[in-house]
């Protein structure tokens, strides 16, 4: 590729980064910062602290996109801010830093930390794997600030001077600031703010993971931390089973097989290889018998199945 080429690639997608940025909801309520695009080294570039904090580095996939258009003819761009936090493009660095490039892309907006994390929570509202939880989590790191505001104001306001404390009313529009910066309801906001402070770890890290739901979180987080456990390691069970299930179920047989016989081949399949039949429970309403292409095998010639 010669230089002319170079060039207008990187024009292109420098162009298109800041069309995206510039026309995104976060920035369309006011005027939208100048970015300028940069050459940046990897390693020279961060994660948010609250990420860090609470050691969200974004997801695989992420980085498996990331993989596959690194040699597209636009790559992806990554957003960040003057003081090298990442906004966006997580993946590309992530990449960049694994593979050891000496530079990278970027295009760089003056945003404050607290501007940065709402450009990132807003920005990843609708990306896999960005679940209510973790964006909950993420904005739950605005709250003091959020908090001294709505002092601040109660008390230029002449009410309650010289108190710390805040109104309900005042409770209220901090929790739905919250929300509205992770993109969710206030009840789970609430809900989230009670897990953190009583479920188990392992709980907390199948929320982050998008294993579990706020509300099942919630309900368990009531109960004593083993009873959390117990109740996780049992929903995780059954989750298996289901999907065992749901991957192994075959199509209905294209005969009908009684099922007295199948009973008999069974003994006979057991008895000439002991340990051969695994059985498992289940909480299905009905039993079923999923068969193996072994027991295939002992039917012969009576009748021939479609596995």
């Amino acid at each position: 590729m010669n230089t002319s080429q170079a060039g207008e690639r990187e024009s292109l997608a420098t162009e298109h980064s800041i069309e995206n940025v510039a026309g995104h909801s976060y920035f369309r309520r006011g005027a939208a910062p100048q970015g300028r695009p940069v050459v940046r080294s990897p390693g020279e570039l961060r994660l948010h602290p609250a990420m860090k904090e609470l050691g969200w580095t974004g997801l695989i996939d992420e980085l498996n996109d990331a993989a596959r258009l690194k040699d597209h003819s636009v790559p992806e761009q990554v957003l960040i801010t003057t003081n090298g936090t990442i906004l966006a493009g997580f993946g590309h660095w992530r990449l960049a830093m694994l593979e050891g490039w000496h530079e990278i892309n970027c295009i760089e907006y003056p945003l404050s930390e607290d501007e940065a994390l709402q450009f990132i929570l807003t920005h990843h509202q609708t990306r896999c794997g960005w679940n209510d939880f973790v964006r909950i989590r993420l904005a739950l790191t605005l709250e003091p600030s959020l908090q001294q505001t709505a002092l601040d104001n109660m008390r230029a306001g002449g009410k309650f001077k010289g108190s710390t404390n805040l109104s309900e009313a005042d409770r209220i529009d901090v929790r739905e600031k919250i929300a509205w910066r992770a993109g969710t309801g206030t009840g789970n906001v609430s809900k989230v703010k009670a897990i953190l402070l009583s479920a188990h770890p392992n709980v907390i890290t199948a929320l982050q993971n998008g294993l579990l739901s706020i509300h099942r979180a919630w309900l368990w987080s009531k109960l004593p931390k083993l009873q959390q456990r117990l109740e996780f390691a049992r929903y995780e069970e059954q989750r298996t089973q289901r999907k065992l299930l749901r991957e192994f179920l075959p199509k209905p047989a294209s005969v009908s097989l009684d099922p007295l016989q199948v009973i008999d081949d069974l003994k006979r399949l057991q008895a000439r290889q002991p340990g051969s039949i695994d059985i498992r429970t289940s909480q299905r309403r009905r039993t079923v018998v999923i068969l193996g292409q072994d027991f295939a095998g002992l039917l012969g010639t009576q009748k021939e199945l479609d596995w």
